[in-house]
């Protein structure tokens, strides 16, 4: 076999495209998001069909495998990476032509479902099939995996709307399919020939939702047209690569409407689906009340619920109207079936989580048997769980009898492992029972391949070795997949990590690349950074990937010194979106912050950490000495080192918080208490924005918190410096964040009522960062428990205060850190009472405290800004209020647009300031 150097010198003399066997590149490759690990030794990224021949001939020649690889979301191992992986995301991207009339699309492999569901949606059309990862997931993804989705009761699987595919094999040579002989590889259609037998009752008796092994060979046969292209679906790139796909369109229905009937329990629901299938539903979808959560009471009564979407609210009444449910609910207005799809979409994320806190693992993930025998199917699997001490939640496509679940398996110790084959196999064998597929849209990939001898004859196990022979006689493509298999408990991708606690939470990204999402408007944050470049390792699942790799030690060999998943980290921008935009709760803002601590551990360290990472003391001396105005002229005319020159500093503010506090306070006329809030005490916490650059904020808040009726005090008295030592842990100096936060219990002593915090990022520090620095210390968890927003205190403490009316539309920023940690729901029932209309931007606003003033990010800081605050401001009308109270995002606002933007209680308290 040719060396890696040799090969890469080779790939990059013949290809156009890039040629990267770097430690990087190879770490982002070992996974997909199963739980499975293989490593590459190399990755390419071809810019077209050429590419795609010139690497496969090369790979041929030089004896070394390669792995086709979309979007990564596959769960059953077969995306993993070995010998040469083909990314077909980065150039291959295209949508190259659209037919409305036609009802066709051309498309690349590495597009992505959404994109192409996009630019049909003017023209009335859609592609049925959608997975739940169709913001990221590839067309050549799930051509690979002949994906499926919630609406493939009314439009089938990817198979079923495929009509032609562009393939490469293994060595170079290219095809065209659809149906017919024409463009098939030699041999094929003897083979087809001399195994009618096999293909006409070895394959025979199956349902819609039969994908495992190449499960669509039967569309060879004479009688079906020698379906090529239909086929090839499902193949998991084991036979060749798709480097062009025609792809049929379906109407989508323009008014449709959604049924959500209540059962007593997840077996009759399960029981009744099938019964739905004759009313022309375009998705069955199931799931129970332990999924559900506190969202049940959204729902009709009932233990478990059919999500059924309709094509029009006749439809809709008519299933209703004979459906033997428990209770039901008919909505149709889009918002209102958004709202509760979310709910069932959630379920994804749900599953990933025990009620414990425990995590739940792939590997059965999308099992089918035939929807008549699902709800017999449903209760033995319970039985089989319980009988092998596992938990599991079962939710899906109950209308095509296909379950998904993720299990509580223990995959890192030998006895846990065990387990996990002795239930696979049991499971297999409880699936066939049923005449049912091990999979049922996502593949077998190698969670299943090893087991597909228990669902099909030897003669139908004998023929797919033979298919696979015929397209790829050297073996080259994707082995260990379907044909000759890897065992399911080989390459578990935990078996690398070390015991920590790091690891474990690293672990904990399973890979569904929700970080990945692109889409422009949503209401989630996660991940500018990879937003604004595009590139993997500069999403939470990419720097996930490289963490892994690193505490591996096999590819990233210098550990917590390492170059590699420095770079990475250094554009993560610590928003903290991935903390609740994740399914599975990745925090990587924390990961960082552990990361630079030990990285910069014993050294010095970049000036920004010292410059910006210690912000607080540095304004506590400038404030001490009564040094803002030189400082401020300091600021115009110098260069400050370590930051990015690009970036101004905001103004420090003549008069501190707490030393305009002060002098109220010794007033002979203190502002007094009024309203409808009993006089209840309110600490106000003098954060550094609010304390040196913001008062105003401060005082707003102080006004508006009395006119309520309360009564603020200051934390630390306003004379003790109180810090949440965020900065500090956004630089990774942990030890300096412990000593801190520890000064500032001291200083704070026992909170009496609400701490309200009105910096976001401050508050949520002392939510989260607080007691994670200082588990053992009581008051750090009090302290906590105690924080508030603003708009968190006037709701609890002043429910009866009546806001001024402002009466006018807003724009602007929610706070990164506030939508992950804190919830802006208060903020947004406080502007409602206030008459202030409309929403905040979502997204990030791109500064992220010093990250946008640090040297090398300035051009990521405004493409963040540029994906939905900018655009937002442009489009508001004259007389916008613009609100952010995050002091980032007001000077992200002020920099980037020459706007300004005011915290909420500014806007309130000049309302107040105002009236009669």
């Amino acid at each position: 076999m040719t060396s890696p150097g040799e090969l890469e010198r080779t790939l990059r003399k013949n290809l156009r495209g890039e040629v990267d066997f770097g430690a990087a590149a190879r770490a982002l490759n070992t996974m997909d998001a199963s739980n499975y690990r293989r490593v590459p030794v190399g990755v390419v990224a071809p810019r077209d069909a050429a590419d795609v021949a010139a690497a496969l001939a090369v790979c041929a020649e030089a004896g070394v495998p390669v792995v086709p690889r979309g979007g990564g979301t596959s769960i059953a191992g077969q995306a993993t990476g070995i010998g040469v992986v083909l990314d077909l995301t980065r150039h291959m991207n295209a949508l190259v032509f659209l037919d409305p009339a036609a009802r066709t699309a051309v498309v690349q492999p590495g597009l992505v479902l959404d994109r192409l569901r996009d630019a049909a949606r003017p023209h009335g059309l859609t592609f049925g099939p959608d997975p739940s990862t169709h913001s990221r997931c590839t067309l050549g993804g799930m051509i690979g995996n002949n994906a499926c989705g919630a609406h493939s009761v009314a439009w089938g699987t990817t198979a079923d709307n495929v009509a032609e595919l562009a393939v490469t094999a293994y060595g170079g040579s290219t095809y065209r399919l659809a149906a017919g002989w024409a463009g098939a590889p030699a041999g094929l259609r003897e083979l087809v020939s001399a195994n009618l037998a096999v293909l006409r009752t070895g394959m025979a008796g199956g349902f819609s939702r039969r994908i495992s092994g190449y499960g669509g060979l039967d569309a060879l046969l004479p009688e079906r047209g020698a379906g090529l292209a239909r086929a090839f679906c499902g193949s998991e790139g084991t036979l060749g690569v798709v480097t062009e796909a025609v792809v049929r369109l379906v109407e989508a229905p323009s008014a449709p409407v959604l049924a959500v009937l209540g059962y007593a329990d997840e077996s009759a629901a399960a029981d009744a689906a099938a019964g739905l299938l004759g009313y022309g539903p375009l998705t069955v979808e199931g799931m129970a009340a332990d999924l559900v959560g506190p969202a049940s009471g959204r729902l009709p009564r009932g233990g478990a619920w059919l999500f059924v979407e309709m094509r029009d609210e006749g439809a809709g009444r008519a299933l209703l109207r004979d459906a033997d449910a428990v209770d039901s609910l008919l909505i149709t207005d889009p918002a209102g079936q958004r709202a509760l799809w979310r709910i069932r979409e959630d379920a994804a994320g749900t599953a990933t989580r025990m009620p414990d806190g425990g995590m739940a693992w792939p590997g059965w993930e999308d099992c089918a048997v035939p929807p008549a025998r699902l709800g017999a199917y449903l209760r033995d699997f319970r039985a089989l769980l319980t009988e092998h001490g596992l938990r599991g939640s079962p939710y899906g496509h109950f209308g095509e009898g296909c379950v998904h679940v993720r299990i509580d398996f223990d995959l890192v110790t030998a006895p846990g492992v065990a387990r996990f084959r002795a239930f696979s196999s049991a499971l297999a064998d409880l699936v066939v029972a049923h005449g049912g597929s091990l999979s049922g849209e996502h593949g077998d990939g190698q969670a299943r391949a090893e087991l597909l001898p228990r669902m099909y004859e030897p003669s139908v196990i004998t023929l797919f070795e033979a298919y696979k022979r015929v397209w790829d006689p050297a073996g080259g493509m994707n082995p260990g997949m379907l044909v000759h298999p890897a065992r399911l408990d080989e390459n578990l991708r935990f078996a690398v990590l070390p015991p920590s606690a790091f690891a474990g939470e690293v672990a904990r990204c399973v890979g569904v690349a929700k970080c990945r999402t692109t889409e422009v408007g949503g209401p989630g944050v996660m991940c500018p950074s990879y937003r604004a470049t595009g590139e993997e390792r500069h999403s939470t699942r990419g720097r996930a990937r490289l963490l892994h790799e690193m505490l591996a030690g096999e590819i990233v060999t210098d550990g917590w010194r390492s170059a590699e998943v420095a770079e990475a980290l250094d554009l993560c921008l610590g928003c903290k979106g991935c903390r609740s935009d994740c399914p599975v709760g990745v925090d990587m803002a924390s990961y960082k912050a552990e990361f630079l601590h030990r990285h910069w551990a014993g050294r010095l360290r970049p000036l920004s950490h010292y410059t910006l990472g210690a912000l607080p003391a540095w304004l506590r001396v400038i404030a001490a000495l009564r040094l803002a105005r030189p400082a401020n002229r300091a600021a115009r005319l110098l260069r400050i080192p370590g930051l990015d020159p690009s970036r101004p500093l905001p103004p420090l503010a003549p008069e501190p918080f707490t030393r305009w506090w002060r002098r109220v306070s010794r007033s002979a006329e203190p502002l007094p208490v009024a309203g409808p809030g009993a006089g209840a005490t309110v600490t106000v916490w003098p954060d550094t924005f609010t304390e040196y650059l913001a008062p105003e904020a401060g005082r707003a808040a102080v006004r508006v918190l009395r006119d309520a009726g309360l009564a603020p005090v200051l934390a630390g008295g306003g004379a003790v410096p109180v810090c949440c030592g965020l900065t500090y842990v956004s630089t990774g100096r942990l030890d300096r964040a412990r000593k801190v936060l520890l000064r500032t219990l001291d200083a704070v002593g026992e909170p009496h009522g609400p701490v309200t915090v009105l910096e976001p990022s401050c508050a949520a520090a002392l939510r989260t960062d607080l007691p994670a620095l200082l588990p053992e210390d009581p008051r750090a968890h009090r302290l906590a428990a105690a924080v508030r927003t603003f708009a968190e205190t006037l709701e609890e403490y002043a429910p009866h205060w009546q806001p001024p009316r402002l009466d006018r539309p807003v724009a602007g920023q929610t706070h990164c850190h506030q939508h992950a940690v804190l919830g802006d729901a208060a903020d947004r029932r406080l502007r409602e009472r206030a008459g202030l209309t409309g929403d905040l931007s979502g997204g990030c606003c791109g500064l992220a405290g010093n990250f946008g003033f640090e040297p090398g990010h300035h051009e990521v800081s405004v493409a963040c800004a540029e994906e939905q605050l900018l655009p937002s401001l442009r489009a508001a009308a004259p007389g916008t209020e613009v609100l952010a109270d995050g002091f980032s995002c007001r000077t992200q606002i002020a920099q980037l647009s020459g706007g300004r933007a005011r915290h909420l209680a500014e806007v309130l308290a000049e309302a107040l300031a105002e009236a009669p």
